[in-house]
């Protein structure tokens, strides 16, 4: 039986959960927001605390897509941070009883989302980086601004999704300005990534499963709405090949990061070299499969049904 931990609303769990319908393959997708509300877990003693979900209590394989807690209502803000710290705490003590194959394992995907680490390793293994440089140092990031002539781009440490109560907004990667760094010191004390700017030839989305390499690139300097963050408006896909050198060195910090699977960015420059920029250690890839038809979903679940 395989486990998926994922919520209500991720699409791309939808999509694998179709494509094991089709195989009339057996899953069962555990909605981490439904945990003590609609889903009954219990761990005893009595069974060396292997965790039984609504009355499953053996999983062969695990994919671990996304968590996320319920959102309480009227209930005493006191109480709701002790709610929702318990539970997710338990979640993640309850990860780490499941004996199981991962894709992958939870703890590797927490430490893998430190994108200083990242950029550590693909620079340890030998990828091209931008010129980085994270701190709340004004000075410094004035003098780093002056040393990329003005080209410097901004991106969030952690999270680029930006939620209130009733709605959500995306945090890009843009491009900032003198002005924007002379307005730091007026602003919240934040630490960020600093990049140097890179022109870009065209833009590649590296998805990693196993030792299984699939590449599809945009054009993301096609439209001018693009060119620093592809994420900004839907560009079609293609597929494309990787120099064996950039597929390994794929594989390799994949495995680095002790992981089963990995989204990674990279950008082509105009000379034909390739930059790494991050790794997303649980990204998005279904509308890479839609666009290419590369066989992504076939890969995780030959993944979580082999041994």
């Amino acid at each position: 039986m395989i486990l998926i931990i994922t919520h209500k609303s991720d699409f791309t769990a939808d999509f694998l959960v179709n494509r094991l319908n089709e195989k009339g393959i057996s899953y069962y997708r555990l909605n981490c927001e439904d945990i003590s509300v609609h889903t009954e877990v219990s761990l005893s003693s009595d069974s060396n605390f292997s965790p039984i979900i609504d009355g499953i209590s053996k999983f062969t394989s695990v994919w671990f897509r996304r968590t996320k807690l319920p959102e309480p209502i009227d209930v005493d803000p006191f109480v709701e941070v002790f709610y929702l710290s318990e539970l997710r705490w338990f979640q993640k003590n309850l990860w780490n009883t499941l004996e199981a194959r991962w894709l992958s394992e939870p703890s590797a995907v927490y430490r893998a989302e430190n994108k200083f680490l990242q950029l550590k390793i693909a620079q340890q293994i030998g990828f091209a980086i931008p010129c980085t440089l994270v701190s709340t140092d004004v000075v410094r990031i004035k003098q780093f601004f002056d040393d990329s002539r003005g080209q410097v781009i901004i991106k969030p440490i952690y999270n680029n999704r930006f939620e209130s109560k009733s709605n959500s907004h995306l945090i890009y990667t843009s491009k900032i300005s003198r002005a924007d760094i002379e307005n730091l010191q007026e602003s919240l004390p934040l630490p960020s990534i600093y990049q140097k700017y890179i022109d870009k030839k065209n833009e590649v989305r590296v998805t990693v499963v196993g030792d299984r390499v699939f590449s599809a690139c945009v054009d993301s300097q096609q439209n001018e709405i693009t060119k620093v963050d592809w994420r900004k408006e839907r560009l079609p896909f293609s597929r494309c090949c990787l120099p064996e050198t950039i597929q390994n060195k794929c594989l390799e910090i994949v495995r680095a990061l002790n992981l089963s699977f990995g989204a990674i960015d990279l950008i082509v420059t105009p000379e034909g070299e390739y930059v790494f920029l991050e790794i997303n250690p649980n990204g998005q890839w279904a509308w890479i499969e839609m666009d290419t038809e590369l066989p992504i979903s076939d890969s995780i679940i030959e993944f979580l049904i082999n041994d």
